[in-house]
């Protein structure tokens, strides 16, 4: 299946030339007050395979608390910072309200937007390392912004995560591994 040994030779490949933006944004000194929360894993330990290009590659249910009064709007990021040349971005989701405080499985916030992954699609695309390589852990983080996000849905996801970055005023970080 070509699609499959395409998605899997970006995963650990080449991240599209903006895998800086990502790593710039997860290094980011902002607060640290959100914690994130998931019913299909806990913090560190394997997502299961549903979520991933093994199964149904469908999003995970995420829940949220401690955001800061004081914001406009919430980003969703998820990547793989154990990549082959640098965080390779899974999923982009912004435009979410403050009020929500979670994600349901396979369903977008209504009003919410997403941006071009690194796969070079709009949506969610699931963990899906390279076979030969052992456990990636995948980032799952909530993102406060005191301004919102200006670029349109499908936007390549470089310009979003630094329009996250400039308006980011706190965040919460949800780790999974994923192993074939």
């Amino acid at each position: 299946m070509l699609g499959a040994g395409m998605l899997l030779a970006a995963c650990g490949g080449d991240s599209g030339g903006d895998s800086g933006d990502a790593s710039d944004l997860a290094d980011a000194p902002v607060d640290d007050g959100i914690t994130v929360t998931s019913t299909a894993w806990a913090d560190n330990t394997p997502i299961p395979e549903k979520y991933s290009c093994d199964g149904d590659d469908v999003s995970p249910p995420l829940a949220w608390e401690g955001v800061p009064e004081d914001a406009v709007e919430l980003a969703v990021v998820v990547d793989d910072p154990d990549a082959g040349g640098g965080p390779f971005v899974h999923w982009v989701l912004f435009g979410i309200d403050p009020s929500v405080t979670g994600l349901e499985e396979g369903r977008l916030p209504e009003g919410a937007s997403e941006a071009k992954s690194a796969f070079g699609k709009v949506g969610w695309g699931g963990p899906c390392p390279p076979e030969a390589d052992d456990a990636h852990g995948y980032r799952f983080t909530v993102y406060a912004l005191d301004e919102k996000v200006t670029a349109d849905a499908g936007a390549d996801f470089g310009g979003v995560l630094g329009e996250i970055e400039e308006a980011a005023t706190a965040k919460g970080v949800l780790v999974g591994t994923f192993d074939h």
